[in-house]
């Protein structure tokens, strides 16, 4: 087993199959945004957080090179503009295996990390759901504010599986429990039918 499938749980070639890109290269941004105003550094900063980039320090990011971070790297670009920054755009690959697993490595700790809040905030719903159920509260309002939730972890959901290009453990366990909110969601609706039918 190489080194990569090791850390990531697949294949070199599943990755490129999956995501159309390699591996071993990545995109180096060099970032540099005047610090006032303040909103362009954060406007930037909340792209490459969208996109998943992975700080290496003071201004530099770096992501996978697969097709699914090209919009947001253009994104990048023109919101530092807007601020009278710039960006350099580096093409990059490890001196060797142990450099890609190592940044393979970091970049999934940090989707394992955005599961794991993921995960909890499934959990709240599900407590959300209970206390609905406990208290007998089978209200219209009560349950467009409950599909709101679920919509919100489902939009989550699909921005994290869309940067978890190595595929972070916790991701398939962030698969079930959206599917298990779904399933509680639908079982309250039921309720709420029941509830307003029976008046």
């Amino acid at each position: 087993m190489g080194a990569f499938q090791g850390v990531t749980g697949v294949t070199r070639a599943t990755f490129n199959d999956v995501t159309g890109g390699d591996a071993r290269r990545w995109v180096v941004l060099v970032v540099r945004v005047p610090a006032a105003p303040s909103r362009h550094r954060v406007a930037v900063w909340r792209e490459l957080r969208r996109i998943g980039a992975l700080s290496l320090g003071q201004g530099t990011w770096a992501v996978p090179d697969v097709p699914a971070v090209t919009d947001g790297i253009t994104r990048v670009i023109e919101l530092a503009d807007r601020g009278d920054g710039e960006v350099v755009v580096l093409a990059a690959t490890g001196r060797g295996e142990t450099d890609t697993t190592r940044l393979a490595a970091w970049f999934t700790a940090e989707r394992q990390e955005e599961w794991a809040e993921f995960l909890a905030d499934c959990g709240k719903f599900d407590a959300e759901i209970d206390k609905e159920i406990d208290k007998g509260k089978f209200t219209l309002a009560e349950l467009e504010e409950e599909e709101q939730s679920l919509e919100r972890l489902r939009r989550w959901h699909r921005d994290l599986k869309a940067r978890d290009v190595f595929g972070a453990p916790a991701g398939v366990e962030a698969d079930q429990q959206l599917k298990h909110c779904v399933e509680r969601l639908a079982d309250y609706t039921q309720r709420v039918f029941a509830a307003l039918h029976q008046m």
